[in-house]
């Protein structure tokens, strides 16, 4: 397989993942109006470099030590305590949510450290890595590491422009969406959050050994 189809593929299946609302979807609408179109690619920093390191794992044989059930499950439980409190305190600011910060000053340096522990906190882009990502890698692998640099550049790009999209749209919201409509939006997220890291907590501590 050559470098640009290597680039292709990869950038595609990011896409489609990237499409699917989870966690990182839900930071980047909560945290767009008051950081602007840079939350997008802050947030994609910090999940970026843990796939970096993912990468480099599969790359280097350590995925075996991490592919096993009670990590699985260590990282499922975890990521449903991280999510309910996501979940919670979104919807606990909903009262001081706005559509518009011009003038205020804001502070974006948390937003890549977000990034990394929402990524962490979804068991499924552990699983991700571990069954459809291992088995690309290990593909692009075969092509050096121009093809493993392939690979991530076309990974990254589709996640950094899809993010950058949602940021740009949600940080013009006021152009577009009414304040109430957004707080609907953020309401919704926050329930999905919840919702999930409810089930993501139960299912973990339910599963077999």
């Amino acid at each position: 397989m050559n470098l640009l189809a290597i680039f292709i593929i990869s950038f595609v299946v990011a896409l489609s993942g990237a499409l699917v609302p989870g966690p990182l979807l839900t930071a980047v609408i909560y945290k767009s109006p008051q950081h602007g179109v840079k939350t997008g690619p802050l947030i994609i920093l910090g999940h970026a470099i843990l796939e970096i390191i993912m990468v480099a794992v599969i790359v280097l044989g350590f995925s075996r030590f991490v592919a096993n059930d009670t990590v699985l499950k260590i990282i499922s439980f975890s990521g449903a305590v991280i999510l309910l409190y996501f979940g919670i305190k979104m919807f606990c600011s909903l009262p001081g949510v706005s559509l518009d910060y011009t003038g205020r000053q804001t502070r974006s340096g948390n937003l890549a450290v977000t990034g990394m522990v929402l990524s962490l906190a979804n068991p499924y882009w552990t699983i991700w890595w571990l069954t459809i990502g291992l088995g690309l890698v290990l593909g692009a692998k075969k092509a050096g590491m121009a093809g493993i640099t392939a690979f991530f550049t076309g990974h990254i790009l589709a996640d950094l422009g899809w993010y950058s999209l949602v940021a740009f749209v949600i940080s013009k919201g006021r152009h577009f969406i009414s304040l109430k409509v957004y707080k609907w939006i953020i309401a919704l997220c926050a329930v999905m959050l919840i919702g999930f890291g409810v089930w993501l907590g139960i299912t973990s501590l339910l599963a077999k050994k």
